[in-house]
């Protein structure tokens, strides 16, 4: 393990107070402990922080999150973000759920079969963004991917609820940034599950040492934008 307390001590000092003191405490700022590092986790794959996101996950098993949030957690991502940016952090997750006895396979979670995948996939869009997304996904083949695979395979899932899987979905886009449209979107359809403006400002805030200030603002200015329609 790299002791940057050592080689960096005047950084490590600043940048721990920062992240773990000043914003973890921010008055007004603060999430629930299991929100949090389920924030921080998917904020670190959307920017591809693989090295921390090997530090944070035992912090964020030891503070609640369970070995099947963390998984649906990876599983999603790879949705918004490729297997070809997530399969590592498989491999991190698998790592370190072994390493703490965790036996592998997890129990199954999946509540769709390949029959009822695209049927049961719109309707969780159409839960989150409105009866209107019922036949979004006739518009084309992406869209009916979108549907069947994102929403259908994924979404439906059991282990988190929807608005947890749509929180960090939020923290997928906004990490991994470029993704304003889509941002915007997702925070809508956060608010539209209760997730509301000053929680998702509250997400960005604990997630910011993770992305830094410029994802940071673009996100706030999303949700913004999101709450005015």
């Amino acid at each position: 393990m790299k002791n940057y307390r050592e080689t960096d001590p005047e950084f490590v000092e600043r940048f721990e107070h920062f992240a773990f003191e000043e914003v973890a405490n921010e008055p007004g700022q603060q999430l629930d402990e299991i929100t949090r590092h389920m924030a921080i986790l998917a904020t670190l794959l959307g920017c591809q922080g693989a090295d921390a996101f090997r530090l944070e996950l035992p912090h964020a098993l030891d503070a609640g999150v369970t070995p099947v949030m963390v998984k649906e957690i990876v599983y999603q991502s790879v949705d918004y973000l490729g297997i070809g940016r997530v399969l590592p952090f498989l491999d991190i997750t698998n790592e370190v759920l072994e390493t703490r006895g965790v036996k592998l396979p997890l129990e199954g979670q999946a509540t769709t079969t390949m029959a009822d995948r695209l049927e049961k996939g719109a309707q969780a869009q159409a839960d989150i963004f409105g009866p209107q997304m019922l036949e979004a996904w006739k518009a084309g083949h992406v869209n009916r991917w979108l549907a069947a695979n994102c929403f259908g395979d994924y979404y439906t899932r059991t282990g988190l609820t929807l608005a947890q899987r749509e929180m960090i979905t939020f923290c997928f886009l906004a990490a991994q940034g470029g993704c304003e449209p889509q941002l915007t979107s997702h925070a809508k359809g956060n608010m539209n599950l209760g997730n509301d403006k000053a929680f998702l400002i509250r997400v960005v805030s604990q997630c910011l040492p993770y992305i830094g200030y410029p994802r940071s603002l673009n996100a706030i200015a999303c949700i913004n934008k999101a709450s005015e329609g």
